[in-house]
């Protein structure tokens, strides 16, 4: 009882330490900065906001204290070893990195790239020198790069289940550029959480003990444990399809990284008990992820695109909230098959058909399955005219968002946002889009 309530003390100093450590709040100022990039996007290709960035910032961070806990919990009983040099290294290289891509904030990266720089320095001698190199090389030397790792699988098992319930949540639309220039509907799936985790320090050799837990771990000793430190840890995603629902995407991503969660997670246990596995680890940590990365990009390249129109109608790519197609139950990927009667295969199709009966609105609607749905309202009397979708792009359709990787410096960058075909024409002052993904 004794150690349960010594531990209670020191997660209560650790938790006030974290709400003073800057780390956590950079992290939530990195998803901010993304999500408002986000929203401004939104509002270059559709002029209407999907969704409110602050909301989504909530459920995020929600989320991530949820998982902050949980992981908290799990690092009690594993023994992972982390300390303030620990944490001053993966956010070190974390910043390094985020440099050049925003989904580089995975602290698999950091501790990936710290693992392979750890094994380099073992080969040479700079950790004897005296001054400021030689007390770095001596610092990354020091790290408990297994235990880092094995950390950086429990984040990513969390990050599976996290993908899996709300990664389509955080989806947004977009037009691409396709196969042959064409510009197609797509959507972006980006979540990132920051995740406040309390972890165990080791003592120093000969200090003596100041905490012995009363269960065993499985990577460390029970005893000798001197503090607690409160530890942000940042997880998150980042994919874009043209060819599936975002729930698909999502679940498809969700079980790429539970099997990269479990695959790192053996390997760092293993150089946990045989050091000489470490650096097969860390690369694991590397290659594994950017497999990850490639395994979608060839899925995408590979498969037809499917937010786009067909014979049958008009294919939806969004419904913004608040609106009648909302209220009918209209979802992202059906197709408009009749209203009011009347086929509708373009867009002025469509304008004219809703204007066949003011007071009243019957749709013909494709599932996904294919299979007709008959959905219907009645028009009220002040109520906006539009129906409340927007539409996959047309052949009149000039304006598509970016589809590189996103910098840091690109958070700040509105101009990146969204580009242009028209020759001579920057994205911003594009005017002909302004018709042509205008929701309906």
């Amino acid at each position: 009882m004794d150690a349960v309530l010594q531990l209670l003390r020191l997660a209560g100093s650790a938790a006030v330490g974290l709400l003073l450590s800057p780390f956590y709040y950079v992290a939530v100022l990195l998803i901010m900065l993304q999500y408002m990039r986000q929203t401004r996007l939104e509002r270059k290709l559709f002029h209407v906001r999907l969704r409110a960035w602050p909301n989504q910032l909530f459920r995020t961070m929600l989320a991530g204290l949820v998982v902050g806990v949980v992981m908290t919990l799990a690092g009690l009983f594993l023994g992972v070893t982390i300390t303030g040099e620990s944490v001053l290294w993966m956010w070190g290289t974390a910043a390094v990195l985020v440099l050049i891509r925003v989904r580089y904030l995975c602290f698999a990266y950091s501790v990936g790239v710290l693992g392979v720089l750890q094994w380099i320095i073992g080969w040479t001698t700079l950790a004897d020198r005296t001054d400021w190199l030689g007390s770095a090389a001596s610092s990354l030397a020091s790290l408990d790069i297994p235990g880092l790792l094995v950390l950086v699988a429990l984040m990513h098992l969390a990050e599976a289940l996290l993908v899996r319930w709300q990664g389509d949540r955080f989806a947004s639309p977009v037009f691409l550029e396709g196969k042959r220039g064409k510009i197609v509907g797509g959507y972006t799936l980006q979540g990132y959480w920051p995740v406040p985790m309390l972890m165990l320090v080791p003592a120093a050799a000969g200090s003596g003990t100041d905490l012995s837990l009363p269960w065993s771990m499985l990577l460390g000793d029970s005893a000798n444990w001197s503090s607690m430190i409160g530890f942000p840890m940042m997880i998150g995603f980042s994919e874009l399809t043209r060819s599936l629902l975002p729930a698909v995407k999502a679940r498809s991503a969700a079980k790429g990284l539970l099997i990269y969660g479990l695959g790192v997670g053996i390997v760092a246990v293993l150089a946990s008990f045989w050091p000489a596995l470490t650096l097969a680890g860390a690369l694991c940590a590397l290659v594994l992820h950017e497999a990850l990365v490639a395994i979608s990009y060839f899925s995408e390249e590979t498969s037809p695109p499917y937010y786009v129109h067909n014979d049958q109608g008009l294919r939806v790519l969004a419904v913004i909230p608040g609106t009648p197609a909302e209220a009918m139950g209209i979802l992202s990927g059906e197709v408009l098959h009749k209203v009011n009667g009347a086929r509708v295969r373009t867009k002025e199709e469509l304008y004219a058909a809703l204007h066949i009966n003011s007071a009243f609105c019957k749709l013909e609607v494709l599932n996904h399955e294919g299979q007709i749905k008959f959905v219907q309202r009645a028009r009220y009397a002040g109520e906006h005219h539009q129906l409340g979708v927007v539409l996959s792009p047309d052949d009149k359709a000039d304006r598509y968002a970016v589809a590189s990787p996103a910098s840091l410096f690109d958070l700040f960058r509105q101009s990146r946002a969204a580009k242009s075909r028209q020759a001579g024409v920057p994205a911003a002052s594009a005017t002909s889009a302004s018709t042509t993904t205008t929701p309906l």
